[in-house]
């Protein structure tokens, strides 16, 4: 079994530490999912995972966790509530099934996985969360793909602020006001889709494909360290402060993206970063999707 790699934590803020990078599981099988978590785990010392129930490999991740050798509780696992089981009671079904699913009695951080503004179920979802918070079941709550005026409903009407709003994230698309409303309320800021999505095909009525693993700007800044775009990129990611979960299906490249505490960015690189915003999603607009 790997030792653990050297990964920051984040405190989050009710004092959880999560590692600051993991692996995310996003368009793999459960076979898959099982597989590269047990490496991730046992041999490239990843101690975070993330999934959802829309993944639907939580068995897989399951099975990888509780044969990778590594005990549950020096693991950091998140998963998520998916659109069609929101409001309060189903909420809670859906949780009970997530965690037999993933063969455990709590996980780490639990997450609701679109504010769905249009279906009006937001606000009974999160006291579902805060109910789980609340029996232990699940050590931090958060959100995914939320604006700052939907974090505004759980601050006017809620009890327990979210530890962490998981939102797209990336060089072309940075979200600076959604961070800054973050860090304002001590909302520890996650990526997804780190590295921009699929080199293949975007996603959502917007978007476009991602590319920015072949940006020359980003290989080059990477030909100085003798690294990829990607790891570029998770660095950038890191030295920002965000917590990321970048994907990978192939053993080497998850190797690789953990590989990205031998070098640090410098001011002129982060200019370059910067200057590669685009605005542009690959992922919907959480305003229109319902």
């Amino acid at each position: 079994m790997a030792k653990r790699a050297d990964v920051p934590d984040i405190t989050l803020n009710n004092g959880v530490k999560m590692p600051q990078l993991g692996l995310g599981v996003w368009q793999t099988t459960n076979e898959q999912a099982e597989a590269l978590v047990r490496f991730a785990l046992a041999e490239a010392g990843y101690r975070h995972i993330d999934t959802a129930k829309a993944y639907g490999n939580e068995e897989g991740v399951g099975r990888g966790i509780a044969t990778s050798g590594v005990p549950r509780e020096e693991i950091f696992l998140t998963t998520k509530l998916w659109n069609a089981d929101q409001g309060y009671d189903s909420t809670l079904r859906a949780f009970d099934e997530s965690l037999k699913r993933l063969g455990t009695d709590y996980v780490n951080l639990y997450l609701i996985h679109w504010p769905l503004p249009k279906k009006g179920t937001f606000l009974d979802t999160w006291k579902a969360l805060e109910h789980i918070y609340h029996e232990g079941r699940a050590k931090a709550i958060g959100v995914c793909n939320n604006k700052p005026h939907h974090l505004q409903q759980i601050f006017d009407h809620g009890t327990v602020v979210p530890a962490v709003n998981q939102i797209e994230l990336h060089p072309h698309f940075p979200q600076y006001l959604t961070q800054t409303f973050n860090t304002s309320r001590g909302i520890a800021t996650e990526a997804w889709s780190p590295l921009g999505g699929t080199s293949k095909s975007g996603w959502g009525g917007k978007s476009k494909p991602n590319t920015l693993l072949q940006d020359p700007e980003l290989k080059r800044i990477g030909a100085k360290y003798g690294k990829s775009a990607a790891q570029i990129m998770i660095r950038w990611h890191l030295e920002s402060g965000h917590i990321v979960i970048p994907k990978s299906t192939h053993e080497e490249r998850i190797r690789q993206n953990i590989d990205v505490f031998d070098f640090k960015l410098t001011g002129e690189d982060f200019e370059a970063i910067a200057a590669l915003d685009n605005e542009q999603r690959v992922g919907f607009d959480p305003d229109d999707f319902n």
